[in-house]
């Protein structure tokens, strides 16, 4: 008889052994970490999807010791982009070690841990990535052949009235005005359910929109969009006369953007 062929959106054993083996490697290694993607938004929206690699999120300076925890357990280790991302791999199957986001604004700190939440993969006990820095992080995300608005509004639907909005402000800090963005567009996505984004926080948004179109536009020609796609905005950094935001307002050092460009034509627009 034939092996079973799993179905779609289904995970074989080998690859279920393989997540829930490098999440005790992590425990027994003591590198602290958070479990986030498709299976902390589960556990949020009831949403379930299986992908070919876990997310686990993780301070920039425990890094080296993920790295060194699953070479030493004889995986195949890389420091994929310096700036945010390291993998594992066994076979096929991945680990995503994610320590920052692809525009070095999401860094990895202790607020995420402060406010994680218990939860369970695969039988192992975990934290959690909080709903707030998963908004706050997959805001970002707007490639052309990605784009993270879907999982945001879900998250918005199954956790608004959860959800610690001032902290959520802070963390956008400058970039309210995306998290204004993302609001709108729940409401044209759920009409009906409008209501569930508190009247305080549109308010407190459309305040500073307004605060905003009374006041002089910045002198300095930034290109804000190199936040949200590493490949869509190049031109206006390039050809434009624009400042690149991810050195003006983000993390990343020319090297790290020069690397990250390049992986378009390695990894796609993911």
């Amino acid at each position: 008889m034939s092996p079973a062929v799993p179905r779609p959106n289904e995970l074989t054993p080998e690859t279920r052994d393989f997540y829930r083996r490098a999440l005790r490697l992590l425990t027994e290694a003591e590198v602290p970490f958070l479990v986030g993607g498709a299976y902390a938004l589960a556990r949020y929206t009831g949403i379930v999807r299986h992908t070919k690699d876990l997310d686990v999120f993780l301070r920039p300076d425990d890094c080296p010791r993920f790295l060194r925890a699953f070479a030493d357990a004889g995986y195949y280790t890389e420091l994929t982009y310096s700036h945010w991302l390291a993998k594992a791999f066994h076979d096929d199957d991945f680990i995503d070690a994610i320590f920052s986001s692809g525009n070095g604004v999401a860094a990895v700190d202790d607020g995420w841990f402060e406010h994680a939440v218990a939860g369970e993969v695969f039988g192992e006990p975990v934290l959690l990535c909080p709903a707030e820095e998963m908004i706050w992080s997959k805001s970002f995300i707007m490639e052309r052949e990605r784009f993270d608005g879907a999982d945001i509004c879900h998250l918005l639907r199954a956790r608004s009235q959860d959800l610690d909005w001032p902290r959520l402000l802070q963390r956008f800090g400058p970039h309210w005005r995306l998290l204004l963005g993302h609001l709108v567009l729940f409401g044209f996505i759920y009409p009906s359910d409008r209501g569930l984004i508190p009247d305080r926080i549109l308010r407190e948004l459309l305040s500073r929109l307004q605060e905003e179109m009374h006041s002089p536009a910045p002198a300095e020609r930034v290109c804000q969009g190199t936040l949200l796609s590493r490949s869509q905005y190049l031109i206006d950094v390039e050809k434009w006369g624009y400042r690149d935001a991810r050195l003006v307002e983000g993390d990343m050092t020319r090297k790290q953007i020069a690397q990250w460009t390049a992986g378009i034509a390695v990894d796609g627009q993911r």
